[in-house]
């Protein structure tokens, strides 16, 4: 096996599209299921929403709290989230990393894969955060 394929993808145009492509799809998906008539689905999805507001705890603990916990529970798709979440609240890369350990010591090893997957989510956001806007042709 070639180093190269143990590297993963951090040009641009990938960094972008795979955070683009996570939240197109997370969107997308929670519009077609909250459109079915089903209130037990409609009133985990407020509860969910609720939590993470300010409160007792601000929402950047609470945004961190979700990111050990999809750690912890080996959830890519929620681990993706909470780092894209954590990132709009102003979480800082030192701040992520002491976050990741806190998962890791909880979770132990078995989160290891996941946070290599954390942290490649994490310079993507990071990367389509700096690349320059696409101009119109």
């Amino acid at each position: 096996m070639s180093s190269e394929t143990l590297r993963p993808d951090t040009s641009e145009a990938s960094s972008g599209d795979r955070v683009a492509e996570f939240t197109a799809f997370r969107q997308r998906m929670n519009e077609r299921i909250l459109a079915e008539d089903n209130q037990v689905v409609r009133r985990f999805f407020a509860l969910d929403t609720q939590t993470y507001k300010d409160g007792a705890l601000d929402v950047k603990t609470k945004e961190m709290l979700g990111l050990v916990a999809s750690l912890v529970l080996r959830c890519d798709d929620c681990i993706s989230y909470h780092v894209a979440q954590c990132k709009d609240v102003g979480v800082k890369r030192d701040e992520f990393f002491e976050v990741f350990s806190v998962g890791l010591v909880v979770g132990g090893s078995i989160v290891i894969p996941h946070l290599r997957r954390a942290v490649d989510f994490l310079d993507k956001v990071e990367a389509a955060e700096t690349a320059p806007e696409a101009k119109p042709a």
